[in-house]
């Protein structure tokens, strides 16, 4: 079997769990390719210095015959993965070094039973569906995918933006507010929970539009179809908004509109036969914690 390893940077207790990550390849015979700048990470920060079949620093990198990629991190790292990997359809599995996780939801202690599940194939396969921007009138970066949200905001410190938002091309409302959000079911969980957006199950077929300190009180969270298409056109104060796509933002000029839209394609993320969605809203929610429940 044939992987790829994915990180950035890694808490110092962690580095033992990696030491013995590194020895159950070589224990499996697994040919493990690492994301060169993390690889020189390990080298020069962490000491260690693995043996490894190869590096990739793109997904047209990687042998075709790779069966997934390990990401090595937090729900963060993961999304910088899907990045990484762009057009490969890898399958995405994330062990979880950090704190809070919904993507990478494989704890240190469940790393051994886990590879073991992988090899035998006793896993779950979930396709999430991905988000498309296009920016009209602009010149922009390559990759514009998110698996999580995209999302606009205001540059100044104080001012607030207008978002004229139409959806299939029929005018819902201007937002006046700091920003608008709009998430994937996989986002549901991330930015947009943070907001007051609802959660949604991975496989409902919604986007989410949340706005984020909106002026109006009477604004509220909305759930669409996915296969409706928003288009959102930002006025406001100076010349520039942000648009974040997952980890990736760009200042962007006002004259533009931003189309979104589903993805013509969706991604792969590998989960664990016992973890169920609602298990892990259950932990990582900590519903439940209180005892009068």
């Amino acid at each position: 079997m044939k992987i790829a390893l994915y990180g950035q940077s890694l808490n110092p207790d962690f580095l033992e769990d990696l030491t013995k990550l590194f020895e159950l390849f070589g224990e499996r015979q697994i040919e493990c390719f690492v994301y060169q700048p993390f690889l020189e990470y390990l080298r020069q920060d962490c000491g260690i210095d693995p043996k490894i079949s190869g590096v990739f620093e793109h997904g047209d990198d990687l042998p075709e015959d790779i069966s997934f990629l390990l990401s090595l991190g937090g729900d963060g790292t993961l999304l910088k993965s899907f990045i990484a990997a762009r057009h490969r359809s890898i399958p995405l599995v994330g062990i979880n070094s950090g704190r809070l996780g919904f993507l990478s939801d494989i704890s240190r202690d469940e790393i051994e039973r886990a590879l073991d599940d992988i090899m035998n194939g006793n896993i779950i396969i979930d396709e999430r569906t991905i988000l498309e921007l296009e920016i009209v009138h602009n010149n922009h970066s390559e990759f514009q995918y998110a698996l999580n949200e995209i999302t606009v905001t205001k540059l100044d410190s104080s001012a607030m933006i207008n978002i004229h938002t139409y959806i299939n091309n029929e005018f819902l409302n201007t937002y006046w507010a700091d920003g608008l959000i709009v998430a994937t079911p996989t986002g549901s969980t991330a930015y947009s929970l943070s907001v007051g957006g609802p959660i949604l199950t991975p496989d409902s077929e919604n986007f989410v539009i949340s706005p984020i300190a909106p002026h109006n009180l009477t604004v509220r969270p909305l759930v669409v179809p996915d296969h409706y298409s928003i288009t959102l056109q930002v006025e406001g104060r100076g010349l520039q908004f942000l648009t974040s796509v997952d980890s990736q933002s760009e200042a962007i000029h006002f004259s533009v509109l931003l189309k979104i839209r589903k993805a013509p394609f969706k991604v792969k993320t590998i989960r664990l036969n016992d973890h169920s969605f609602f298990a892990t809203l259950r932990n990582k929610l900590m519903w439940g914690v209180d005892k009068r429940n």
